[in-house]
């Protein structure tokens, strides 16, 4: 049986055998729907209010959740049968508290009683999904982004910058912008969600932008309850809020100033090796247009040598920048447990939940 990977985001949950060319087998919501006791739905009207976050800003908050999350995953979905577990790789983001570490273990070990365990940082997975075992990620996820140099596989943490700020907030920033162009309309955050990866794009640079305010393509949208909306600028503030975080509210540089500056903390001897492997990952990285502006503003930065953005191999998967940290688990997944380097159900029970820090790194 090949192990499984498992790449638990704040909205987005990827799992599956480790077969490295293939995409996920599963791609679900982290968000759950809490059940009443005796087992309905109870009121319909409040079921979008009952729900459950297992993974907030990247991390894991609700244990109870992710148990329940993680029991559907590997019965249900991967098809493990109970008393014949298997290996399992989970992906860490950026900054892990260690207690978070050990719990996921203890987890694993105590309640799902797999034989095998390993974890990994989603920066150094996500490099090696492209082919890189040295460059730097940039991932944009659902609650956070995380700026991550890697050398020679080891994330450089004094470098690293991680920002509580994500897809969710420029979703909410849709709906403030949406709110001000159609004030009669009552938007449910799911649906701004929708409007968001529907409709977003990232203008060509800040000056076309700007332009946007005088002369934009308005559409029209229907939503799921018959309510008919406008969508003009909107559309482009979403990603151009990467660029300019005073959008948000935020008095910060835009991301590729911030990764340029996160690289100028490492040895000048590795800039250029950072710099010219840059990955981009995360799904707001595959909205379109943020590439090329990516690139763009790379052009323009403070940096002598300029960030490079490293193409996936085509054999890979294709959306790859949605789920690359899943694809580098796979990849990894058919090294450690074969060669023996991962968390055994024997290392577990003689050390304890501390013995991932030892053997995952």
């Amino acid at each position: 049986m090949e192990a499984a990977v498992v790449d638990a985001g704040s909205r987005l949950l990827k799992a599956g055998p480790a077969i490295p060319d293939q995409a996920p087998a599963m791609i679900i919501p982290t968000q759950m729907k809490r059940m009443v006791e005796d087992g309905s739905m109870g009121d319909s009207s409040l079921c979008e209010d009952i729900t459950v976050d297992p993974v907030v800003r990247g991390f894991i908050r609700d244990w109870d959740a992710m148990e329940d999350l993680l029991n559907h995953v590997l019965y249900t979905g991967l098809g493990w049968e109970i008393g014949n577990e298997g290996q399992i790789l989970f992906t860490d983001p950026l900054s892990t508290p260690k207690s978070v570490r050990e719990q996921l273990v203890q987890l694993m070990f105590e309640t799902f009683n797999i034989s095998g365990f390993y974890a990994s940082e989603q920066a150094v997975l996500s490099l090696y999904a492209v082919g890189r075992i040295s460059g730097c990620s940039v991932d944009i996820g659902h609650g956070k982004i995380d700026i991550a140099p890697v050398i020679e596989g080891a994330v450089q943490h004094i470098a690293s910058r991680r920002f509580e700020i994500g897809g969710i907030d420029l979703t909410k920033l849709l709906a403030q912008e949406l709110g001000k162009s159609n004030p009669l309309v009552n938007f449910s955050m799911s649906d701004i969600e929708k409007i968001k990866e529907q409709y977003s794009r990232c203008a060509e640079d800040e000056l076309a932008y700007s332009k946007t305010k005088n002369s934009c393509h308005i559409e029209k949208h229907t939503l799921p309850d018959g309510q008919v909306i406008t969508i003009g600028r909107e559309r482009y503030t979403v990603g151009e809020a990467l660029f300019q975080p005073s959008l948000l509210g935020l008095d910060a540089h835009g991301i590729v100033e911030q990764l340029v500056r996160s690289i100028s903390t490492v040895s000048s001897d590795n800039h250029r090796q950072l710099l010219e492997n840059t990955v981009l990952c995360g799904g707001t990285a595959s909205m379109p247009g943020f590439e090329e502006r990516f690139q763009k503003e790379a052009g323009l930065c403070s940096s002598a040598i300029r960030p490079a953005l490293v193409k996936p191999p085509e054999y890979m998967p294709e959306n790859l920048t949605m789920y690359s940290a899943w694809v580098g688990g796979a990849i990894l997944a058919k090294v450690v447990f074969p060669q023996n380097q991962h968390v055994t159900k024997a290392d577990y029970d003689e050390t304890g939940p501390s013995i991932v820090h030892r053997k995952c790194f």
